[in-house]
């Protein structure tokens, strides 16, 4: 049951941080500098990103562990994931599959 828990916060982490960026996209374009900038456009913004960036790499670095240890190969998709998604969909994909792997 709580694999598939994890398995919603997924999609839902894919789908609300991507409405709205697809939002900025279109209203922006494909500017990845300027997207940067507008982050770290106040302190707070600031801070957040830094926060989600100490996540991420802390992310990456259970699952390459979590990875070799199980040999639980599919588990790898979570790290572009973490890039081209984000954080809010790679770590509870990457919580269903260690989930999974218990049941």
């Amino acid at each position: 049951m709580l694999k598939y828990v994890y398995l919603a916060l997924a999609a839902i982490g894919t789908v609300l941080p991507w409405f709205y960026f697809a939002s900025w996209f279109m209203e922006f374009g494909w500017d990845l500098g300027a997207m940067v900038d507008d982050w770290n456009r106040t302190d707070a913004g600031t801070g957040l990103v830094y926060d989600l960036t100490v996540a991420w790499i802390a992310l990456l670095v259970a699952i390459v562990v979590d990875v070799a240890r199980s040999r639980d190969w599919k588990a790898l998709v979570c790290l572009p994931l973490s890039i081209l998604i984000g954080v809010s969909c790679a770590l509870p994909l990457w919580l269903y599959f260690r989930e999974a792997r218990q049941a």
